[in-house]
């Protein structure tokens, strides 16, 4: 049978067996049988590699053409294929210890994706993934960068972002409208950050919501305490913070609130 890429799920296959190999090599296994979720497979391009390395591999696949597919081609794979939306998942279930990701990520939902990781940041070892190059840039890049957003810093809090290679359009089919990129995430030793980690996220998401105010600005809907509104921090605008600068801020707002 043959799986046609469907737009409404963002699908475009990876059709340079060079570059599936490129990304499976770039996933870090540490130890025999290390757990793996692969998002995505799709027509499995990243699966039939996988199969051959020495992991406990899943994969998770919304499309019931290419989860017909995988069990056609992939005989292996019949007890390992979860038939679902990865976003609906519940993250326990896959395996009672921390895994890996790995997938061609749909463009569409990629940073819900990235949501989903986070809130589940302490069952994720590490992620390498595909998605588009221009989210790839603004994940992986430090604070000064225009592309500098509240994704680039909540993931930077708790993983090492790397930036791996460039993929163009035509290693697809359908060749999509924009470059590609392949990045890796490996989880850091930060079990908790120094501040309340809730309101760590909201002064992120808040500060970045209007980034052209100056902090000062831009978090007035959260009612600084006056203690804070002199810290010089605010004078400057969220893309100009550091991790450590947003969890310090969070840390003295949550002190001055306990007072």
């Amino acid at each position: 049978m043959r799986v046609r890429p469907k737009k409404f799920l963002g699908q475009h296959f990876l059709t340079n067996r060079q570059i599936a190999a490129d990304i499976v090599n770039a996933l870090e296994i540490t130890s025999p049988n290390a757990p793996v979720v692969e998002i995505g497979p799709g027509t499995g391009v990243l699966t039939s590699l996988l199969l051959d390395k020495p992991v406990n591999l899943k994969v998770v696949e919304l499309d019931r053409d290419a989860v017909a597919f995988l069990i056609e081609n992939y005989p292996k794979l019949s007890d390992r294929i979860i038939e679902g939306d990865f976003l609906k998942l519940n993250i326990d279930a896959l395996f009672d210890q921390s895994f890996s990701v790995i997938g061609n990520l749909p463009y569409n939902i990629s940073s819900q994706i990235f949501f989903k990781i986070l809130d589940n940041r302490d069952k994720v070892l590490q992620v390498v993934c595909m998605i588009q190059k221009e989210v790839a840039q603004r994940i992986t890049t430090g604070p000064g960068s225009k592309i500098y957003g509240k994704l680039s810093v909540l993931l930077q809090a708790y993983f090492d972002m790397e930036y791996l290679f460039t993929v163009k359009p035509d290693s697809f089919y359908p060749p999509p409208k924009v470059e590609s990129a392949v990045i890796r995430m490996k989880r850091n030793r930060i079990k908790h950050l120094d501040c309340d980690e809730n309101l760590f996220f909201r002064i992120v998401k808040q500060g970045f919501q209007n980034r052209r105010k100056t902090l000062r600005n831009a978090l007035k809907p959260i009612n600084l305490p006056n203690v804070v509104n002199d810290d010089p921090l605010l004078d400057k605008r969220a893309e100009a913070l550091h991790v450590d600068d947003f969890v310090y801020l969070t840390g003295k707002i949550q002190q001055a609130w306990n007072k």
